[in-house]
Parts: structure tokens; sequence; C-alpha cells
């Protein structure tokens, strides 16, 4: 179970920090701050949503390099919460988080 969590914490991470060129729009509704981040192949490798404050909120969604979903993952005021989903070798994972704490 430590290696799961393991695996998909480096998994997340890499998505977040892996893409370079992305565009922000500022949604004047909801006072978020829209982006998506793309891979080096021009690819969609991230889209969510910024408080002012730059914290992340609501649903994220992250994509491999071929456009693939991989992880739908959820933010409050820039804490994880919610069910998040993983694709892992093609199955579905399921990690829970409950007062920012993972359990899968």
């Amino acid at each position: 179970m430590k290696n799961i969590a393991l695996l998909i914490t480096v998994l997340f991470s890499t998505f977040c920090f892996a893409q370079k060129e992305r565009t922000l729009t500022l949604n004047k509704d909801t006072n978020l701050i829209e982006v998506v981040y793309f891979h080096d192949n021009g690819e969609v490798s991230q889209t969510g949503t910024y408080t002012a404050e730059g914290k992340l909120q609501g649903e994220w969604l992250s994509y491999d390099e071929e456009g693939l979903k991989q992880v739908t993952a959820y933010y409050k005021n820039g804490k994880k919460i919610g069910k998040w989903i993983y694709v892992i070798e093609g199955k579905l994972k399921e990690v829970d988080y409950t007062k920012n704490i993972a359990s899968l």
C-alpha cells in the first residue's frame, strides 16, 4: 500500500512539474484563475483552477503525453479533498483524502 501511495505521489508530482507551456485565464464569475498546462508535444498535461492567492482549487485533471486522462483530483483552498482517481497500468485506483490525509 505504501508503494502505491508513493507511486501516485511521484506520478502526480511529475505531471505538476514536467510541463513548460501554460495558459491562464481569470474567470470573473468565480474569481478563479483557470489554467491549462501543456506537454512538450502540445498535448494538454493538466487543467484546473487556482484561487487569487495561488492555491489549487476545485477539480484538476492530468493527462499523459497521448492525451489520456491519468488523474482526477480535487482541492479546496490548496488542500487535497475527496476521492481522487488514478489510472495506473491501465487500472483505476482510488485514494480518499479525508482531513487532507490519504487512505487507499
